[in-house]
């Protein structure tokens, strides 16, 4: 089977979507289009892997990305992937309900 990911980026330097979703009333309404095009999972990022993008630290992760998590486990009926490489975030998000790493 082929599943397909819907790509929700919650930073202000994203190449992809120029910072589109750093409101959380705006990133929970696009993954719900997401699931409603026909994505299998919704993958949420809060820091840039842009060419040259700035490091953040984890608290900086942690504020943007722990809101999403914890409405998206409730609000969607996909898996929640989270795009990170950081331990601690990865952690959070697990408590909260995300389903991928």
């Amino acid at each position: 089977k082929t599943y397909t990911m819907g790509i929700l980026n919650l930073t202000p330097d994203s190449f992809s979507d120029g910072g589109n979703y750093v409101d959380i009333e705006l990133a929970i309404k696009r993954a719900k289009e997401m699931v409603e095009e026909g994505v299998d999972i919704i993958d949420v990022g809060a820091e840039s892997t842009r060419p040259g993008a700035a490091y953040i630290e984890e608290e900086e992760e942690l504020r943007r990305i722990l809101p999403i998590v914890k409405r998206l486990v409730k609000e969607v009926e996909v898996p929640i992937s989270i795009d990170t490489y950081k331990a601690i975030v990865a952690e959070e998000c697990i408590k909260l309900g995300a389903h991928i790493i």
